[in-house]
């Protein structure tokens, strides 16, 4: 059959699709991108670092030439091989699972969504790893079933390799159809090439998805779920082009990362504002901060109420006012208290030993406290812990927003002490700190309102100011998401004598 003999999707209609099935193909179908290149290399990186990328990045030529020029299924090994070989399969779903769906999401081609979605059963049929797309197909858009490509693994570990019968192109795609529908076919089928054709010809309508690069991808709105948690490194989806250049940037990257922590480590913090410019790294400061308090008067220190976008957050708030003020933490890694220039207090999680602990900093002068108590990437806050506002009512909020071309500095799964090297990794990072008015002694607990109260006021306000949604959604709901777990630290006792 030919491409003629299927019309295009844009004539499929979608009302009334309710008792249908539907099965579509991924790349090119659902997704506007026909290389999947991109997500095999976000998991070469993420799962084996840089010179895992760069062994697919070597062998990404030999899979295109196989891919066009001798058999799909060939270029597919290809990519596979130099990506999952000798992989922990826990590690590969974990990826799949907290990375991949944030940049699966960006690309869905509205057209085939809108067919994909009107209908009651949904099955996605790709030649991809089942366990690469797997969890986003299911979890985020609503998929019933999912037929992908087997990997052959040992002992835990993905050998490279393909199961029988092999990758999911031409007639093994229609055969893995009938074996899971057996009689009773889908209605629909959506494909978007040649080796398509087999099992669309199985169902009772075929639509073909024809290339247009100029279509826009599905807005964030009409997802069916939102994706407020990711993790991952690497910003933009890595092309073969950004692959390499990412490849070539970070051991300058790093260089830089570690000149850009010694001048914010070493140098007075008054200074540190004008280091930072001159090393690339641009600070907004908005509004008016409050001035120092007087360590000779019995007043309470400010306590600043902060957005937590990465652990950084302090030391830029203390960027911008000029002068160190410490924070408090949930949990922090040991390199990071070395190479902080301010003073980090972790909190124990013990409501009573923490309060105690907040009093007694607040008698010494302000202090920084992210409420939230993790990093969110996206525009939504999470839910603000009460404690804060039961402890001064000399509250301050600020809203904190940062920009990264290349690296996230935060993770969820990863090691943490390596956050603030991969913030400023970036080219030009950036951090806008604006300062709000001090909240009003009628709308603190002093003035009768509860801690949750106060809590949710600033919470609000923080999310007006930068145009954010605010959730309920706390640390344990995003370790959950990424992570499997809920996010608590178990400390390891330090040794007597060892340390600082």
């Amino acid at each position: 059959m030919a491409a003629g003999d299927f019309p295009a999707v844009d004539v499929c209609p979608s009302i009334g699709r309710e008792k249908d099935t539907v099965v579509a193909d991924m790349d090119g179908t659902l997704l506007r991108g026909r290389s999947s290149f991109p997500y095999f290399a976000l998991v070469a990186f993420e799962v084996g670092g840089v010179l895992r990328l760069l062994f697919l990045l070597l062998l990404a030529p030999v899979a295109g030439v196989l891919y066009y020029f001798v058999s799909e299924s060939a270029g597919i090994r290809v990519l596979i091989f130099a990506t999952f070989a000798g992989m922990r399969v826990s590690d590969i779903e974990s990826v799949a699972r907290a990375v991949l769906p944030k940049f699966y999401s960006g690309d869905l081609h509205p057209e085939s969504w809108r067919v994909f979605s009107s209908c009651g059963r949904r099955c996605v049929l790709t030649a991809n790893p089942r366990i690469m797309v797997e969890a986003f197909l299911k979890e985020f858009l609503g998929a019933d079933v999912v037929l992908g490509t087997e990997v052959s693994t040992y002992g835990g570990r993905a050998t490279g390799f393909v199961k029988e019968p092999g990758v999911l192109v031409g007639k093994n795609k229609a055969e893995a159809l009938k074996a899971a529908f057996g009689e009773a076919l889908p209605e629909i089928a959506l494909g978007d090439r040649h080796t398509d054709f087999p099992f669309m010809s199985l169902c009772k309508e075929g639509y073909i998805v024809p290339p247009k690069p100029e279509v826009k991808a599905v807005t964030i709105d009409k997802l069916p779920k939102p994706i407020i948690f990711h993790d991952g490194r690497l910003v933009q989806k890595p092309t073969p082009f950004l692959a390499l250049l990412t490849i070539l940037w970070i051991p300058v990257g790093f260089l830089l990362a570690c000149l850009r922590i010694a001048a914010g480590a070493l140098l007075p913090m008054p200074l540190v504002y004008y280091a930072f410019w001159a090393l690339g790294v641009r600070v907004t400061v908005k509004g008016t901060p409050p001035p120092p308090v007087d360590k000779s008067s019995t007043q309470s220190g400010v306590l600043f109420i902060c957005s937590h976008r990465t652990l950084l957050d302090p030391i830029f708030l203390s960027t911008a006012l000029g002068r160190p003020i410490p924070a408090v933490t949930y949990s922090v890694s040991r390199l990071s208290e070395i190479i902080s220039p301010i003073k980090t207090v972790r909190l124990s999680r013990d409501r009573a030993t923490d309060a105690a602990m907040i009093k007694k900093l607040l008698r010494e002068g302000d202090l920084a406290i992210c409420p939230e108590g993790t990093t969110c990437r996206e525009p939504f806050l999470l839910r603000f812990s009460s404690l804060f506002a039961e402890l001064t009512d000399e509250l301050v909020p600020v809203a904190m927003v940062n920009r990264m071309s290349m690296f996230h500095g935060t993770t969820a799964r990863g090691w943490k002490g390596m956050d603030p090297f991969y913030f400023f990794m970036n080219p030009s990072p950036a951090y806008e700190v604006t300062f709000l008015n001090k909240l009003p002694q009628e709308l603190t607990c002093g003035a009768g309102k509860s801690s949750h109260e106060v809590a949710n006021y600033i919470q609000r306000v923080i999310a007006a100011t930068l145009s954010y949604e605010c959730t309920t959604f706390t640390r344990k709901d995003k370790y959950r998401a990424l992570a499997g777990n809920d996010g608590t630290v178990v400390e390891k006792p330090r040794r007597q004598g060892m340390g600082c």
